[in-house]
This record gives structure tokens, sequence and C-alpha cells, in this order.
């Protein structure tokens, strides 16, 4: 994800914790420490070393997120899905820009609700966050 994210390992070791927090699936663990390691000496030895032999790894960025369908927004599946498994939607909502979430909070932007959804349904209609059906999400995103 970190590479897919900041394409070079130059750009990854120069991010802040706010920009590693900000990638998809990286919290705020994961991005102290791997900000640790890049500004510590071990970390900084490390990557001259690999420099110094002609290592220096780079990866494509994916296009743009913004101009996705999902750009911006996060969504929360829950509940037993007819089509896809929830994995692979939650995959979706990432190739489409979207980030997925395991949890509801105000800062949901939709819940796609499947049978036996349970307190995250809840949790979504206690914060008036807008519940989808897996169809409707579908038909939101094109592929109906």
């Amino acid at each position: 994800m970190l590479a897919s994210h900041f394409g070079s390992l130059q750009a990854l070791a120069t991010a802040t914790t706010e920009q590693l927090a900000a990638v998809h699936e990286i919290g705020d663990v994961i991005a102290q420490s791997v900000h640790d390691y890049f500004a510590s000496e071990a970390g900084s030895e490390s990557i001259a070393k690999l420099k110094k032999v002609g290592v220096d790894p780079k990866m494509e960025k994916p296009a743009n997120a913004a101009t996705k369908p999902l750009a911006g927004k996060t969504v929360v599946v829950t509940g037993t899905m007819i089509k896809f498994d929830r994995k692979q939607i939650e995959d979706l909502i990432v190739k489409l820009g979207g980030k997925a979430s395991g949890s509801v909070s105000k800062k949901t932007s939709f819940v796609v609700a499947g049978e036996s959804a349970g307190s995250k349904l809840d949790k979504a209609k206690e914060l008036g966050v807008e519940v989808i059906t897996e169809d409707e999400f579908l038909a939101r995103i094109g592929k109906a």
C-alpha cells in the first residue's frame, strides 16, 4: 500500500506521519513506526547502502484517485453480501478512490449493508449515515 501510494523509496522515507496515516489500511501506530524507522540512524544507513549499490525501487503510482467515483468517500461494508464477499467490495471501494473502513463514524460517507448487518447498521442509523444495499452500491459505481 505504501509503495503504491508514494511511488518511490525516497518519497516514502521523507513522508510525515500524517501523510503515512492517510494511506488506506495504514493507521497511526504503523505510520509512526514507519516514520521512526526512516528517521532513525539504522533506517538512514540502510537507505544509503541500498542507493550505493544501485538499488532505488520505484513503483508506478495509480491514476489520480480524485477522478474516481468514490474519491474522498469513506465506506463501511457490513453484513452478508450476495454478489460479492465483503473483501471484494472493500477492494473495489479502494480501486475506485474511496477508503474502506471497518467502523462507522461521523466521517463515514455511507454504509453498504447486507443481510444480518448488526451493530454497524445500528450505529449508522444512530449517526444518520446513509445506508444502501449491495445493488444500490453497484448502481452508484456504474456496475449494475
